[in-house]
Parts: C-alpha cells; structure tokens; sequence
C-alpha cells in the first residue's frame, strides 16, 4: 500500500506544480479578473443571512444599473412626452371640440363641461408641477438626535424611519414610494401628495375625454373606414383624425393610469408606500409561521390614514386642500412618526 501511496503524494505535488506554472504563465490582468470572479462567487455565501433574493440581486445588479443610467439620462424625455401629450390633448379639446360644444349643446350642459374641464385641467398642470419640482426630503446629512433605524451604506448616514436608498438620485430619501421617470423625481413625503392627486385627476381627465367623445370617436372612425367616403375637405379629415387620436390616448391612459391609482389608493389605505408594501408582506410571512399577526405601526387607520395623507384637519380642508390646488405641507417632518392616533380618531371627518 505505501508505494502505491507515495505515487499518488506525488501525482498530486505534480499537478499542483503544473497548475501554479500555469496560473504564472498568465497575464496579470488576466489573474486579477479571475482573483475578482472568486471574490464574487465567495461573496454569494458570506454569512449565514445570505439567501436566495440576495444571490438574485447580486445577479441582476447590471440589470439594475442599467436601468438606473437609463431613467436617469431619459428623465427629462419623460417629462416632455408628459407634457407634450397632455397639451395636444388640450389643444385638440379648445380647437376642435369647445366650438362644437358651444354650437349644440344646452346653456346648463354647456356650462358644466367648460367647468369641469377647466377645473380638471387647473388639477393636473399644478399638481405635476409640484410633483415635478419639490423635493421629497431628504435625511439630515450632519450629526443630530434624530431617532435612526438603520445606516446607508452609500450615503454613509444614519437612515430614519421609513427612509430608502434611491439609486438613481443617488441620495436616501424620507417616506420613499419610488421614483417615478415621468417626473424625473423620487416621490416621497413631501410630493407623495402631489404625485397622487396628479395620478388621480389625470385619470379623471382621460375618462371625461373618453366617455363624451365616445359617439364623435365612433363617427369620425366609420368616415374614415368607409369605402366610398363623401367628399370630405381637409379640415374634415384633420378633425377625425384628431378625435381618434384623443380617444384614443384618452382611453389607453384611463385604463393604464388609473389601475396605477387604484393600486396607490389602496396603498395609502392600508398606511404604506410601494416599497413598505413588499417588507410589510414578508414580516407579516416571517411573524406567521410563528403563530403572530403583523401590524403596521404607521397605520392610523383607514379613514385617519387618508386624513393624514391629504393633511385634512377639519371638515372644510376637504374642499380647499383635497378638491382645490393647495401647496400645504404633509403631516410631521417625515423624520419621526407617531402611532397615537391608532387608538382615537384624529381629526373629524
């Protein structure tokens, strides 16, 4: 048995001469990718709280960066397509459409279109301007006795409640929801309002457009689908196609925008943001499987959640902080939260 061992001890010493010659044949930079890729790999299994989405992170981080560059670059082309579409809509509804309104419709009717259109319309350029150009906030950068519940490791701060790390501002942000390309802006405490009532009253909006220019879209669509069409001018031609084209759009926003309302709407019912959302429903897993029941600490309730979010007060604030414009601030600093209002009603309704 011994030589038969001796000749395996030297095979071994053999193989591992050859492998260290041949990793010294290799250029340096060569070796120093190869030393990089072992430290990747080694990294997946660094501690025993490594698990499958942090292996799955660490995969699609290109991914992630990527789109980061991408949103970030095209962030002002989002913001032009916002309001170039939103104003040729607008365009078409003055030019084409008010003058037809004037002509056939009833002095009471009449009257409530050109109302409510305009009142819609005030909605939504002053909401996505405030969306668009207020901060979300943004933790204390100097050292203060702000109650943290984390650190940043890319900022380098401690992290207040609620507070996420954004990639693309490249900055933590207070009460963060995501950030949105169409406003070229994280939302978070300070705009979230902003961002939602922009959402809502669009949606609002392109609902009016669709359903009244339903029976115009229907009839500029069979002029233009008929075979032997009458001898339509110029101007009759352009004025269908702009009914189609606004019914259109109108229509795609109303069913894609407003399930992206409905969605926050239930978010700000249940007192949580997007991202909240996706750690609240693990914790709540995690608490499960031990026979406990998550609850979400800043949740004030149902009702008290949206007082909270619209910063209603009283009852009038309903009117002049919900359905009219208002540059009001949100409810506290966005850096401590207080849970007393889970047990009593707030404010009255």
């Amino acid at each position: 048995m011994r030589p038969c061992t001796t000749v395996m001890h030297l095979l071994l010493r053999c193989m591992r001469g050859c492998a260290r010659h041949s990793r010294n044949r290799m250029p340096r930079i060569l070796r120093q990718l190869v030393s990089y890729i072992k430290l990747i790999f080694k990294s997946l299994y660094f501690n025993s709280l490594t698990n499958s989405e942090v292996v799955l992170d660490c995969i699609l981080e290109p991914v992630f960066w990527t789109v980061e560059v991408v949103t970030r670059w095209f962030g002002m082309v989002f913001v032009f397509l916002v309001v170039a579409l939103t104003s040729s809509v607008v365009f078409i509804a003055y030019v084409c459409l008010l003058p037809l309104v004037l002509q056939t419709y009833s002095t009471g009717w009449m009257m409530w279109h050109i109302c409510y259109g305009n009142w819609i319309l005030v909605m939504i350029v002053f909401h996505y301007y405030k969306a668009t150009n207020t901060p979300p906030g943004y933790p204390p950068k100097m050292k203060n006795e702000v109650p943290f519940v984390s650190f940043c490791k890319k900022c380098v701060i401690p992290k207040p409640a609620r507070s996420h790390h954004c990639g693309i501002c490249k900055t933590c942000i207070l009460k963060m929801d995501h950030h949105c390309p169409w406003l070229n802006n994280c939302v978070g405490h300070y705009n979230h309002r902003y961002f939602f009532s922009f959402c809502l009253f669009l949606t609002l909006g392109c609902m009016y457009c669709s359903i009244s220019g339903r029976n115009l879209f229907i009839d500029a669509y069979n002029s233009i689908d008929e075979i032997s069409q009458p001898p339509y001018t110029y101007k009759d031609r352009m004025f269908h196609k702009s009914v189609i084209y606004m019914w259109v759009l109108t229509s795609t926003v109303s069913v894609a925008l407003g399930s992206l309302t409905l969605w926050h709407a239930l978010l700000i019912t249940r007192g949580e943001t997007s991202i909240e959302r996706h750690i609240n429903s693990k914790e709540a897993k995690r608490l499960a499987k031990r026979g406990r029941v998550y609850r979400n600490p800043f949740s004030y309730g149902k009702l008290n959640n949206w007082k909270v979010f619209f910063g209603v007060e009283k009852r009038s604030h309903w009117l002049t902080r919900v359905l009219l414009p208002s540059g009001h601030t949100p409810y506290g600093d966005g850096l401590t939260w207080d849970i007393y209002p889970l047990k009593k009603d707030m404010m009255p309704v």
